[in-house]
C-alpha cells in the first residue's frame, strides 16, 4: 500500500471510530435533559443545572485537550492518547444508568468528557497530517462520518422511545431512559476495534525542537481569542432540546426533541464535506465568518419559535451553523501552524474553548430560568460580535502563511 492510500485509510478508520462513538453518545444526549428533569424532580433552577452539566463536561474535555495535545507532540506518538481517550469514554458511559441525582450525573459526565479531552487533539493532529494539503476536506470527511453516527444514535433512541414508551408510560419513563443509556454504553466499546488499524505517523522534527506556546505564530493567538469569544455564547445544545420539550407532553415530550435532533445531525452531515471543500477553495476564515452569522440567526429564530414549523427551521439552521463552524475552526488552526506543534496548537485552542464553555453554560442556564428569550438574545449577540471581530482580523491578515506539511 502506498503512502497516499495509508493516509486516506487513516481518516476513514478514525471516521468509523467516531461514527460508532457518536452513535453511542447521541443516544444519550437528546435524552439527557429529560433524565436530569426526572432525577431532579422539580423544574425550578433546571436551566442552570442543564447548562452547568452540559458545558462542564465540554469545559473539562477541552482543557484536557491542551495537555494531551502537548504531550502527544512531546513524545511524538498520538495513537496511544487517542486509544486511552476512547476507552475511558466507553467505560464511563456504563455508569450513566446508575446515577441517582444530578451530582452523580455531573461526576459521570465529567469522566466521560475527560476521555474526549484526552483523545481529540491527538486525533485531530493525525487527521491533519493524513489530509496534507486538503485539511478542510479531511476534517469534513471525519466530521461527516462523526455526524452520521449521531444520526444513527438519535434514531435508535427514537425507536426505543417509540416502541417501548407506550408500554412503560410516563411512570416508567426513567427506567426506559436508563435502558437506552445502558445500550449506548455497550455500543461504545465496539468503536475500539477499527482504532487498532490506525497508523501513527511519527514527527520528523529534530529531537532538540522545543514544544511550547512561544513556538506558535502570533496570528494564531488572535484566531484563538476570537473563537474563544464565540464559545462564550455557544451554549450547550441541551438547552435547545429541553426548550422544545417544554411545548409537548406524553411520548412527544421526548420524541419531538429527538426528531429535531435527527434533523440537526442530518443537515450537519449533508453540509460538512461541501463546506470543507468550500473552506479549502475560498478560505477557512471566510467560511467561519459565515458560520458565526448563521449561529446568530439560529438564536434569533428561537426567540420567536413556538410552533413546530419554526422549531424545524431553527434546528435545520443550527445544523448548518455547526457544519460551517466545527471542522472549519480546527482546519483553520491546523493550516496556520507548523506540523511539529500542531498538537499543542489544537490542544491550546480546545483549552480556550473549554475555559469559555463553563461560564457560557452557567450564564445561559441562569438566563433561561429567568426568561428563555434572554438566553437566545445572549447567544445571538455574542455571535454577532465574534463575526465582526473575525471579519476585521481576516481583512487585515489575508496573507497568513499556510502550512501544508
Amino acid at each position: 500500500m502506498n503512502k497516499g492510500q495509508k493516509i486516506g485509510f487513516n481518516i476513514i478508520l478514525l471516521g468509523i471510530v467516531s461514527l460508532i462513538t457518536d452513535a453511542s453518545s447521541e443516544m444519550i444526549i437528546p435524552l439527557l435533559p429529560f433524565f436530569i428533569e426526572k432525577i431532579l424532580g422539580v423544574t425550578i433552577g433546571i436551566g442552570l443545572i442543564i447548562g452547568f452539566i452540559g458545558n462542564l463536561g465540554e469545559s473539562l474535555s477541552s482543557i484536557l485537550k491542551a495537555v494531551s495535545g502537548f504531550w502527544s507532540d512531546k513524545v511524538r506518538r498520538k495513537k496511544p492518547f487517542v486509544a486511552a481517550g476512547y476507552s475511558l469514554s466507553a467505560t464511563s458511559k456504563l455508569f450513566f444508568p446508575l446515577c441517582l441525582n444530578w451530582e452523580h450525573l455531573t461526576v459521570v459526565r465529567a469522566f466521560e468528557r475527560t476521555g474526549k479531552g484526552v483523545r481529540d487533539a491527538p486525533r485531530d493532529a493525525i487527521i491533519a497530517e493524513s489530509a496534507e494539503k486538503k485539511k478542510g476536506k479531511g476534517f469534513g470527511i471525519h466530521r461527516a462520518l462523526d455526524s452520521l453516527g449521531a444520526i444513527i444514535g438519535a434514531i435508535m433512541a427514537l425507536l426505543f422511545i417509540f416502541i417501548l414508551y407506550p408500554k412503560s408510560g410516563e411512570a416508567g419513563a426513567l427506567d426506559l431512559i436508563k435502558l437506552i443509556f445502558l445500550f449506548a454504553a455497550i455500543l461504545a466499546f465496539f468503536a475500539l476495534i477499527p482504532l487498532v488499524f490506525v497508523k501513527d505517523r511519527r514527527d520528523k522534527s529534530p529531537s532538540g525542537y522545543k514544544i511550547g506556546l512561544r513556538n506558535l505564530p502570533r496570528h494564531y493567538f488572535f484566531i484563538v481569542l476570537i473563537t474563544g469569544l464565540f464559545a462564550i455564547g455557544n451554549f450547550t445544545i441541551l438547552i435547545f432540546l429541553f426548550h422544545i420539550g417544554r411545548f409537548y407532553t406524553g411520548a412527544w415530550h421526548y420524541l419531538t426533541p429527538i426528531l429535531l435532533y435527527v434533523l440537526f445531525n442530518v443537515v450537519y452531515t449533508l453540509f460538512t464535506i461541501p463546506v470543507g471543500n468550500l473552506a479549502d477553495q475560498y478560505g477557512k476564515g471566510k467560511i467561519l465568518i459565515i458560520g458565526y452569522g448563521i449561529f446568530g440567526l439560529t438564536c434569533v429564530s428561537f426567540i420567536f419559535a413556538q410552533e413546530i414549523i419554526l422549531f424545524i427551521v431553527g434546528f435545520g439552521v443550527l445544523g448548518l451553523s455547526f457544519a460551517f463552524i466545527d471542522g472549519v475552526q480546527r482546519a483553520y488552526i491546523s493550516d496556520t501552524v507548523p506540523s511539529n506543534v500542531r498538537g499543542t496548537a489544537l490542544g491550546t485552542f480546545h483549552m480556550i474553548i473549554g475555559l469559555a464553555a463553563l461560564p457560557a453554560g452557567i450564564l445561559a442556564g441562569l438566563l433561561y430560568d429567568v426568561n428563555p428569550t434572554f438566553t437566545f438574545i445572549y447567544g445571538a449577540g455574542i455571535a454577532l460580535i465574534s463575526m465582526i471581530l473575525l471579519l476585521i482580523f481576516y481583512k487585515k491578515h489575508k496573507t497568513i502563511k499556510i502550512y501544508t506539511d
